[in-house]
């Protein structure tokens, strides 16, 4: 029941419209066996994701972002139950019609960190930190080998390649002035990343919207959207640590890497912020303030430091 969506113009056009995704979702549910559970649309992400009454999650991927459908349902399956926190369990993952695909998923319990961080007391927010970062440790030390047919990129030194030469015209595009441009190629030049890292793998967005939290005591109770994940260099999974989550607090990125068990190079993770498949550095300084020196390696100290 859902049309087929290969082209930008067709995403724009059939994934936010209720009209058409509603009937499609109704009925991958009642094939599923859940039609008489009401369904929610949730109002974030960039794919449609449905609550299916309390206990269930429908999310669903059409033709242009299909590789995406089989990436999720494969990497839940292999993280379950082997994180500290608890992630999406899979109930049911396939092909619908029209190239879309879907995964059923457990709901996990708790409100989302973003929206009530500003609400968390100092010394929770200090032991949540510690929990993101066992957890970060945990999921950098799973063995990625059995996902390697799904994720990408493959080659971590030609990922890294193709990034770097597409910098500066990638961050253009976004907004950002020409004095932070024109830094851009010595900065990289100048940070030694790793051609063939020890595999690890990477949620690549980890931030607070990602995780769930009971405020009844303020713990942990999910992190979810594991469609981005690659395999690649475990540094690559700072950029969203500094800029999302201790959002430049030294000492909540000095506790949250302790935990973690190692620390981050400053200029290892602003290379990689330049360099991340969706880097907007633009919008970062303007969300999280400007070093008053306006250069690259301040930047990194500011965001990544941790003294």
């Amino acid at each position: 029941m859902l049309p087929s969506v290969e082209t930008d113009e067709e995403w724009d056009a059939i994934v936010p419209d209720e009209t058409v995704m509603r009937p499609g979702a109704e009925d991958l549910c009642a094939r599923l066996g859940h039609a008489r559970a009401p369904l929610t649309r949730f109002p974030d992400g960039s794919q449609p994701v449905y609550a299916v009454g309390d206990e269930h999650v429908l999310k669903l991927f059409p033709g242009a972002a299909a590789r995406d459908g089989v990436a999720e349902g494969r990497v839940l399956a292999h993280v379950a139950g082997r994180l500290p926190v608890p992630t999406p369990e899979v109930r049911a993952a396939g092909a619908y019609e029209n190239g879309w695909r879907y995964v059923l998923m457990s709901r996990l319990r708790g409100e989302n960190l973003a929206r009530v961080w500003h609400r968390v007391p100092p010394e929770h927010r200090e032991r949540l930190v510690t929990e993101i970062g066992e957890a970060l440790g945990a999921l950098h030390a799973l063995d990625p080998g059995p996902l390697g047919d799904v994720l990408g990129p493959g080659d971590w030194g030609a990922f890294v390649d193709r990034q770097r030469a597409g910098a500066v015209a990638r961050q253009r595009d976004r907004g950002l002035p020409e004095p932070w441009l024109e830094q851009i190629p010595d900065f990289l030049a100048s940070v030694p990343l790793p051609r063939a890292p020890r595999p690890a793998l990477l949620h690549t967005e980890v931030m607070l919207q990602h995780f769930l939290v009971d405020p009844d005591g303020w713990r942990l109770t999910g992190l979810f959207d594991f469609e981005p994940a690659m395999i690649g260099d475990a540094g690559y999974d700072f950029v969203g640590v500094g800029v999302f989550v201790t959002r430049g607090d030294p000492a909540l990125l000095a506790r949250l890497t302790r935990a973690y068990g190692r620390a981050v190079d400053p200029s290892t993770a602003l290379a990689y912020t330049l360099l991340h498949v969706y880097s907007d550095l633009a919008w970062y300084l303007r969300e999280f303030g400007v070093t008053e020196e306006g250069r690259l390696d301040a930047l990194a100290e500011s965001w990544f430091g941790t003294e």
